[in-house]
């Protein structure tokens, strides 16, 4: 499944967000580095402030189609 990419609001750069449970509009951003810094001198890693935050997908969610019981798609099989 391909993710949506949203901008960060911190840092400005193009973050997969993945869905939060329960909440078919919101997303929440992957962890990511600040651009140009990888860890800090003393060799402990640097989050973005903007990992994690809760951010507005671009496309919600759909419902499913169902299907009507009359539709040619569905196809009957003999359960024995």
């Amino acid at each position: 499944m391909k993710l949506p990419r949203i901008e960060c609001r911190d840092c400005g750069r193009s973050i997969a967000a993945g869905p939060v449970a329960g909440r078919l509009t919101k997303g929440r951003l992957w962890r990511h580095d600040p651009p140009g810094r990888r860890h800090y001198k003393d060799g402990a890693l640097v989050s973005c402030p903007g990992s994690l935050a809760i951010v507005d997908l671009p496309q919600p969610a759909q419902q499913l189609e169902l299907l009507e019981l009359d539709d040619p798609r569905l196809e009957t099989v003999p359960l024995f």
